[in-house]
């Protein structure tokens, strides 16, 4: 029976990639004769008035002449520039792509100055619950027992990096000195780890509650046939098989129900597994809702992600939190088509909303260079050039100061703040990247004085370099998350 309802599943979501693949080829050739135009606008330069031109000139040095020029990478005076945040509960440190160096090093060194001279306790990144556990007891010096190691699935790279690696490296030794309430904790905030997370909660009830674990197990079992592939849940479910929700709620509430006599013993390992029957919740309803094609698994995710942040602040004493996570997640949505066309949210528009002038929302963004991305989802990692920015764009406005690197605070300069509160375009690159559609596939209107408090700018920018075994060393400690 069950086979049957997999493969009605499987049937209905071949038929809804059919369908939308259709779509997609008929748009695509109208957009590759779009792009073709665009690229040879691009090469010559389109013609501008000589009015718009001198605005366009007038905004650069306007730009100029509020950017505070940052010194390299590696100098302990980076991080200082940054000191005017150290007051707020969150910051939240963007990337204009998934795949650039420049990004990583200098949230870094950004990261570092908050934690040693601001009291930040907190690192979350856009990364699943398991796999920043993985880390964390890595970061923490607690022993990591059978943990698989993390960052496995698609793509890895986006922290199975040298410079990810060099960050968590220097946060264990940093808490190598310091008592264990205050160790600073890393923690994944996304929710694509279904599978995992039933995995870590049935071992944690193993050990406090077998009787529990039994009913968890019939419970989760509902979503067995679909752990591999949990995007063809959501698929069945459109032909009539029967949601896991009830039981999936059920177990979390279970959860909830016995934390007294749970968390007594070990409070760490209670706050995981109801941390990871949080994820299985989410997940759950993710794969149902994705088939939609709307905002909702959008905003499922971003919400999921900012209340899984708002639980660690209220865990972690005195918790004050460092973001890593894309431009997309972490500006404003308001302030983006995102929002105000596709009525999306993220976790810089809830940040804002629930903490307000206590949260620092701080992008980043490059006119070209190289990046490590993928030509397709599940594709191996490549090196990529990344084209210049267009002329219509932020990107370009930044290009067009005339510095390699250098900080805008948005709210210093109230001048250059209206001034560039006319919607031009902005690059999102993830970890696909498509320049032969670039225009299409990565620019969106943004307002970026109302999308970020700050933006962090690198003129010419270098891909990461994906972690493999030569980056290892010999003798690393058991604790060490990156065994590949």
């Amino acid at each position: 029976m069950s086979k049957n309802v997999l493969k009605e599943g499987k049937t209905a979501q071949n038929t809804w990639f059919v369908k939308n693949e259709e779509k997609i080829e008929r748009n695509s050739e109208i957009l590759h004769e779009l792009q073709h135009d665009l690229e040879n606008r691009h090469v010559t330069e389109p013609k501008h008035s000589t009015k718009v031109q001198a605005a366009t000139k007038s905004l650069s040095h306007l730009i100029s002449l509020a950017a505070e020029t940052l010194p390299d990478l590696n100098s302990d005076h980076f991080g200082k520039l940054f000191d005017r945040y150290g007051s707020k509960k969150v910051v939240l440190l963007g990337e204009a792509s998934h795949g650039t160096s420049e990004f990583y090093q200098a949230r870094a060194a950004i990261s570092k100055r908050l934690i040693e001279e601001h009291g930040f306790n907190i690192v979350a990144i856009e990364g699943d619950w398991p796999d920043g556990h993985s880390v964390d007891r890595y970061v923490r010096h607690r022993s990591v027992g059978n943990t698989e190691k993390p960052f496995k699935r698609f793509p890895s790279w986006m922290w199975k990096n040298t410079d990810a690696q060099a960050f968590i490296k220097w946060l264990h030794r940093h808490n190598s000195k310091l008592d264990f309430e205050k160790k600073v904790g890393f923690y994944g905030l996304d929710m694509y780890s279904m599978r995992e997370s039933i995995g870590q909660v049935l071992n944690y009830l193993k050990r406090v509650d077998p009787e529990a674990a039994r009913v968890a197990r019939d419970r989760y079992n509902c979503l067995s046939p679909w752990l591999r592939e949990p995007a063809e849940y959501g698929a069945a479910t459109l032909v009539g098989l029967k949601k896991c929700e009830p039981g999936v709620l059920e177990q979390l509430n279970d959860l909830l129900k016995n934390r007294v006599e749970y968390a007594k013993n070990d409070g760490l390992s209670f706050f995981d597994a109801h941390m990871n029957a949080r994820v299985v919740e989410s997940a759950e309803k993710y794969y149902r809702v994705m088939y939609y094609g709307d905002a909702e698994s959008w905003n499922l995710r971003d919400t999921h992600m900012f209340e899984t942040l708002q639980s660690l602040m209220k865990n972690v004493p005195n918790g004050k939190a460092i973001v890593w996570a894309h431009n997309s997640h972490i500006g404003d949505a308001r302030a983006t088509e995102m929002g105000s066309e596709r009525g999306e949210l993220n976790i810089g528009q809830l940040c804002r909303q629930a903490y307000g002038d206590e949260a620092a929302l701080i992008g980043f963004g490059t006119h070209t260079g190289t990046v490590t991305a993928a030509s397709k989802w599940d594709s191996p990692a490549q090196t990529m050039r990344v084209i210049p920015s267009r002329p219509d764009s932020y990107e370009r406005l930044c290009h067009d100061a005339d510095k390699r690197r250098f900080l805008l605070d948005l709210h210093k300069n109230e001048h250059l703040r209206k001034q560039l509160m006319k919607p031009l375009l902005e690059r999102f690159i993830g970890v696909i990247y498509r320049p032969n559609t670039e225009r299409w596939s990565h620019y969106t209107e943004c307002v970026l004085p109302s999308q970020f408090d700050a933006y962090v700018w690198f003129d010419e920018t270098k891909a990461v370099t994906p972690l493999r075994k030569e980056h290892l060393h010999e003798g690393e400690p058991e604790t060490y998350p990156f065994g590949l």
